[in-house]
């Protein structure tokens, strides 16, 4: 996996590069729940007041994900995360002022949250779609993945230590930095000479092709489907230290279990890379979300303790991402490759739908009920469902889209 399809554009560079923006991006992003409690504690905000901040993060991620996959397809790259990370970093420096819920909601959610999708996802794994052969994409996927899982790994406790040491607002502040430094690496990234595209779909417009993929069933399933892993992703991102440090009042643990998500994250991400390329997508997805449904019923129905944290937290961490390079290339072999940034980014629109409801459901019923039961019961149901609605899908490449 040393070229891609062209041999004049080295695939190693582009993935070194695009592996190093996802996990700081991605790194930086899935820390947020570890501001959780100091400030809401600071502030003495309620535990909705920073939840409705990172679920609104959630949601602008997701808005502005077709968005930065418009414009990295129609003018580069390169441009999409430039805007991204000048918005990232604005928004996570403006965000260590912010003393208010409102400018929480502007800074760490709408700001942050758009820096994210410029340079998250969506972006990046379209250029390692476009840069890889088709042999070797799912797999190039899966580690441009990982990386993004390896940034959950070492961010988290960083993150608690920083903000031990210094305070919330100034581990904002090294994160602003810290995600402009990446652009450094930009140079790397280098546009491969446009793929060939499916029978039929040269002529077609963005506008055409959109309007094709949205009557067709099988995108319909992926988008609902997708639903699912936003929820139980950002729930458990923003909520589970919080409940861990509750249940087993040890905010150590609570950050670790982030990490220990993280380190499986990428053993899984990289294998379900590796069974992409061999087996059928849709039903490894299935496979995932079915698993995923066992392991939460097993968690919520055992005592908290931390050994069930642990356990929870390395087998949730093997299915946590492993869904991202299945979608993205999933959608590449259905559709092509010429508008992947943009088919990509309406998916993962309803990944972030359910992420938004996992976040502010988690704190606005936590608030009600004084636990996170019902939240979790709900992300139980939602999971059970992407297992079943994977399993229509005709997983058959198609140029041109066939009206329903």
């Amino acid at each position: 996996m040393s070229i891609s399809r062209d041999q004049s554009v080295p695939l190693f560079p582009i993935l070194a590069a695009t592996a190093v923006i996802l996990l700081v991006s991605f790194g930086i992003r899935a820390s947020f729940g570890v501001f959780q409690v100091p400030i809401a504690e600071e502030f003495g905000w309620a535990r909705a007041e920073f939840s409705l901040a990172i679920a609104v993060q959630n949601l602008a991620w997701g808005i502005g994900q077709p968005l930065f996959g418009m414009v990295a397809d129609r003018f580069g790259d390169r441009r999409a995360i430039i805007a991204g990370a000048l918005l990232y970093a604005a928004g996570l420096a403006l965000a260590a002022t912010a003393t208010t819920p409102l400018g929480q909601v502007l800074t760490s959610g709408v700001m942050v949250g758009l820096g994210v999708a410029g340079t998250g996802f969506g972006v990046l794994l379209a250029v390692v779609g476009r840069a890889a052969s088709p042999e070797n994409r799912s797999m190039a996927l899966g580690i441009a993945t990982a990386f993004g899982s390896a940034g959950q790994v070492l961010l988290p406790p960083l993150t608690e230590w920083l903000e031990r040491s210094a305070g919330w607002s100034s581990t904002m502040l090294i994160f602003a930095v810290a995600i402009l430094l990446v652009l450094l690496v930009l140079p790397f990234i280098k546009a491969p000479p446009p793929p060939a595209v499916q029978k039929g779909a040269a002529e077609e417009t963005l506008g055409q092709i959109l309007a094709r993929v949205s009557r067709d069933p099988d995108y319909i399933l992926l988008f609902l489907g997708f639903f699912s892993c936003g929820y139980q992703l950002a729930f458990i991102t923003a909520h589970f230290p919080a409940l861990v440090t509750e249940a087993c009042g040890s905010a150590a643990l609570g950050a670790a279990s982030l990490t220990l998500i993280g380190i499986t994250n990428v053993l899984g991400t990289l294998l379900a890379g590796k069974l992409g390329g061999m087996y059928s997508r849709k039903y490894l997805l299935a496979t995932i979300y079915a698993l995923r449904t066992v392991v939460a019923i097993a968690f919520i129905m055992l005592p908290p303790t931390p050994l069930t944290v642990i356990v929870f937290s390395l087998s949730m961490g093997a299915l946590w991402l492993a869904t991202v390079p299945l979608t993205s290339g999933l959608i590449g072999y259905l559709y092509g490759m010429k508008y992947m940034g943009t088919l990509y980014g309406f998916v993962f629109l309803s990944h972030q739908l359910g992420g938004f409801l996992g976040v502010y459901l988690g704190g606005k019923l936590y608030d009600v009920y004084g636990s996170y039961d019902v939240v979790w019961w709900i992300g139980i149901g939602v999971g059970a469902f992407s297992a079943i609605a994977h399993l229509p899908i005709r997983e058959v490449p198609r140029g041109r889209i066939v009206p329903v």
